[in-house]
């Protein structure tokens, strides 16, 4: 309880201190997450390019009416947390043989500052907005869940669901080993080590499974960073476990302290010191690896969604909330690689992620929080052409697929362009959503490689409904 206090303490200071810079130098926190290969890193890269190398963002109302007059890059406001390596992501993009940036594995940020004239309430004029982005796993912010759930609680739902048709091939090794334990046991730290192992390797093979693109806490599990091989990342659900206490000296109580322990000492500091005090939030989601997958991806992936905005602490902020308690006003739910799909689907992707959020995104709304989707691609890597087919026009969609990628009977290069005719998305969305639904049979995804940039930093990047994103997250703040 004290340990708590003092959390809750220390997490008001810091709210209080974020209000009173604020004060005088208008700040906007803005938090970017979302599952592996969302987009995360891509989509904060071409954010600050954008903004900073001006762009084509007709939507984005700053910019738009000429209002923008410059967005620098400043130095970070937490000097213990990494800085997001924009320009080495850009230099990546930017060479001959581009390649995608690495995906998000640890906290980090970014400052802009963002020079603009004000049209709107009581001062017009010369003025200056400060976003500090936050790019954090989406893994991490599913640890949140397990602030409420106590070992057993987090033992028999992380088992059940280890045995769901989707994870249970990845899962089979490690419910095998997990059949022969005793709880009530002696502990061993060589037994625990094992256990803990074989716990990790279930969540790595859970994570590169087709059919369930969403992962389990514990988050840090596959990202401990400098926290590997600690106590409090070593432990394991037990099955069998039983409502009475558990043993002094026992496997069950071991796992329970070093279960709990990675709740004091990992979850409850990230809330306490990141995600308690975001303004705004996005969430990058890769519904096409969901659809492609199957009816059971879907599901895992509409399952997540809830928790993650269960996970939020949403709302208008009133002004005692603003200095206390911040609240996140504002979450766009974003349907990652648009440009994946013909444009005549954009819509229809956005309705089916609409969807799948509508009852999480209620709940947020009646707090007073906003909610949007959108269907985007932060760095467009395909064109659109209409390509006739026994005298049919097919809408097209033309890029370099990855190297090893295959359509048909066809394996690519990496270097060769081809014209991709993905199918048709269901006009009616809640057809994905049903226990046997697929979107279509002929649906065929493939990753494409980074457009040819051509211009160097000085060229607009491409992009899909971007701008659109811009304005609901911070746009009104640029007014």
């Amino acid at each position: 309880m004290a340990s708590s206090f003092i959390g809750d303490v220390s997490g008001a200071f810091a709210s209080m201190r974020d209000y009173a810079v604020s004060a005088f130098n208008p700040t906007l926190r803005l938090g970017v997450t979302g599952l592996a290969r969302a987009g995360k890193t891509v989509f904060i890269t071409a954010l600050v390019h954008h903004l900073t190398r001006g762009g084509r963002l007709p939507v984005f109302r700053a910019m738009a009416d000429g209002r923008l007059r410059r967005a620098i890059l400043a130095p970070q406001p937490d000097d213990a947390v990494a800085r997001f390596p924009y320009e080495a992501h850009v230099d990546q993009l930017l060479a001959e043989d581009a390649k995608w940036p690495e995906s998000t594995r640890r906290l980090s940020e970014l400052r802009l500052v963002i020079d603009y004239e004000s049209v709107g309430g009581w001062f017009r004029g010369p003025s200056t907005l400060t976003l500090d982005l936050v790019d954090y796993p989406g893994e991490w912010l599913l640890d949140l869940t397990l602030l409420n759930k106590d070992f057993r609680d987090w033992s028999r739902e992380t088992i059940a669901s280890a045995r769901e048709p989707a994870r249970r091939e990845a899962a089979a090794p490690w419910l095998a080993g997990l059949a022969s334990i005793d709880p009530g046991a002696a502990a061993g730290e060589q037994q625990v080590a094992a256990m803990a192992d074989a716990f990790k390797a279930f969540l790595a093979a859970a994570r590169r499974s087709p059919e369930a693109v969403a992962t389990l806490p514990p988050g840090r599990f596959l990202m401990p960073g400098d926290m590997e091989g600690s106590p409090a990342l070593t432990f394991a659900p037990l099955d069998g476990l039983t409502p009475a206490p558990f043993a002094a000296g026992s496997l069950a109580a071991m796992m329970e302290r070093r279960y709990e322990a990675y709740k004091t000492h990992v979850v409850r500091p990230f809330f306490r010191d990141h995600f308690a005090r975001l303004d705004r939030q996005v969430v990058l989601v890769d519904m096409l690896s969901a659809l492609d997958a199957g009816p059971a991806a879907v599901r895992d992936l509409e399952t997540v969604l809830e928790q993650v905005l269960a996970a939020f602490r949403t709302g208008r902020n009133s002004f005692i909330d603003a200095i206390f308690s911040p609240r996140i006003e504002r979450v766009l739910f974003a349907a990652t690689k648009a440009d994946h799909l013909h444009h005549t689907q954009h819509d229809r992707l956005e309705a089916i992620l609409s969807l799948m959020v509508e009852r999480a995104a209620r709940r947020a709304e009646s707090t007073g929080a906003k909610v949007d989707v959108a269907a985007i691609a932060a760095l467009r890597a395909t064109r659109e052409a209409d390509v006739s087919e026994r005298g049919r026009a097919l809408p097209t969609i033309i890029g370099a697929p990855e190297a090893g990628e295959r359509i048909g009977g066809e394996t690519f290069d990496g270097r060769t362009s081809a014209a991709v005719f993905t199918g048709e998305l269901p006009a009616d969305p809640a057809a994905v959503l049903r226990p046997d639904g697929r979107p279509a049979p002929e649906l065929e995804f493939v990753r494409f490689r980074p457009p040819v940039l051509k211009g160097g930093l000085a060229a607009p990047w491409p992009h899909i409904r971007l701008d659109r994103a811009f304005e609901f997250l911070f746009g009104d703040r640029l007014e």
